[in-house]
């Protein structure tokens, strides 16, 4: 992650928040709207961060809604020069049928999936429209 925020032109105190956050520390510009797990937080923030290096990001607003192989919602990303909206869908289930990844019963496996493709399981990136 340290890799990741480095090559980010986000601004320093939103570089220091995410990382702080990836820590276990409570944060102030990583703002979540229900509960999600950290670790998909964490790998939103990854790929915010690798999609969109060239925002200057002061704040993010997180509304999502997570399930067992999913997180599906939206992210705000407020910055230097005005807001971004981004709709997304993680899913390590979609990552595991297109790897071609079973397991033991022939079902998706969706844990070898995480394990390995980690954030790069988002099936759904884009741009909202409203921007």
């Amino acid at each position: 992650m340290e890799t990741v925020v480095a090559t980010s032109k986000a601004t320093p105190n939103f570089k220091t928040d995410v990382l702080s956050f990836v820590a276990g520390e409570k944060v102030e510009r990583v703002k979540l709207e229900s509960y999600v797990p950290r670790v998909k937080v964490r790998r939103l923030l990854t790929q915010l961060l690798v999609a969109e290096p060239a925002l200057e990001i002061e704040r993010v607003i997180i509304r999502g809604v997570s399930g067992c192989s999913d997180f599906v919602g939206s992210v705000d990303v407020e910055t230097t020069s005005g807001t971004h909206v981004f709709e997304f869908t993680w899913c390590c289930r979609w990552r595991a049928e297109n790897e071609g990844y079973v397991d033991f019963f022939g079902f998706p496996d969706q844990m070898r999936a995480a394990q390995e493709f980690d954030w790069r399981c988002f099936r759904r990136w884009e741009r909202s429209s409203d921007n």
